[in-house]
């Protein structure tokens, strides 16, 4: 089948799109593989196999080697080779960061709210205050001023440096109202900017729920979807600070975008694992059935 042009008229339209973007970031989309479709079924692939799985979505074989090879430079991937053969697999750093935006990525949306906040203050003179910055937003946590992060639900004990109590002080409050705790949601984010997003999103993928019964799609089609709609999704929701609903705006555009990802998800899943059955393998031999975890994504997934 012809990269861009798969049978199905709005997956075809996803595939243009992708393709459209500039820079067009290969490595960014192998990472997706890895995180969606790889890690739950052993944290490695083979070249070859990686080359196959790309072929779809435009990626020459070339730039993939060039993609891949770059990847293991940074320390996301760790390679082995047997004479010409090679196979990828993640590393450790890879694997503890796919944990944690794994998490977040499939996990279901928060519910109630107790009312009580997590407050963080990071002094000046801290020596690691930038490091610290970075992890307390890769976590979801908004900044109010200057060194002061907040977040409605999580902890950020496991963000500071074990062996430095000088690098922040940590508080539990709650806010005198309802309101004003609203204020310091659209203070210490930009639910505007978060929510224009999400309504592309939904504006890209709508199209492929509408066009018929998902679950007899094609294998490489379904894996097509499967691959774009997480690779969208997750540079949006791992923006999101996942505030619950209290502090968000009414019909908030995240919960739309959250269930319309759900659906598509659970309605193309078995078919784009049969299309990894088919086209993935390590240098041992076919790649192991996905682990239990996996079908727990999204609140629960049917087995393929």
């Amino acid at each position: 089948m012809d990269a861009l042009r798969d049978p199905y008229p709005a997956v075809a339209a996803l595939l243009r799109r992708f393709r459209a973007q500039r820079p067009l970031r290969a490595g960014s989309l192998l990472m997706t593989v890895f995180g969606d479709a790889i890690a739950p079924r052993g944290e490695r692939i083979s070249l070859g196999s990686l080359i196959s799985l790309a072929g779809p979505f435009g990626l020459a074989e070339r730039l993939v080697r060039t993609s891949v090879a770059r990847l293991a430079a940074d320390g996301w991937l760790a390679p082995l080779r047997r004479g010409r053969r090679s196979e990828y697999r993640l590393s450790d750093t890879g694997h503890g960061v796919f944990a944690e935006a794994t998490r977040r990525i499939y996990a279901v949306s928060p519910g109630e709210w107790d009312g009580s906040w997590t407050l963080l203050t990071v002094p000046p003179g801290s020596g690691t205050r930038a490091q610290v910055r970075e992890r307390l937003r890769w976590s979801g946590f908004g900044q109010l001023a200057p060194g002061v992060f907040v977040h409605p639900s999580r902890s950020a004990r496991s963000l500071l440096p074990a062996d430095s109590a000088e690098d922040g002080w940590l508080f539990t409050s709650r806010g005198e109202s309802l309101e004003a705790d609203r204020r310091v949601a659209a203070a210490a984010w930009d639910l505007a900017d978060l929510a224009r997003r999400y309504r592309r999103f939904r504006d890209a993928f709508a199209p492929i729920e509408a066009c018929g019964s998902l679950r007899h799609l094609a294998p490489q089609s379904a894996f097509v979807v499967r691959t774009l709609l997480i690779h969208e999704y997750r540079k949006i929701h791992l923006r999101d600070p996942l505030l619950p609903p209290a502090l968000l705006p009414e019909d908030w555009i995240g919960a739309e975008a959250y269930a319309l990802c759900r659906r598509l998800y659970q309605a193309v899943f078995s078919a784009a694992e049969r299309h990894l059955d088919a086209h993935g393998a390590t240098l041992d031999g076919p790649l192991p059935s996905p682990g239990p975890e996996v079908f727990a994504r999204f609140g629960g997934l049917a087995s393929p």
